[in-house]
């Protein structure tokens, strides 16, 4: 899954931005690129 997610970046950005902070329905903008 996480080769998956990693192949796209935006999908994986979105589980990393959303594990550390609380996921307010409106992610912010992917700042760490993977």
């Amino acid at each position: 899954a996480i080769r998956s997610l990693n192949n796209s970046g935006i999908e994986v950005t979105e589980i990393v931005d959303i594990t550390p902070i609380p996921h307010n329905g409106c992610r912010p903008p992917k700042r760490r690129r993977v």
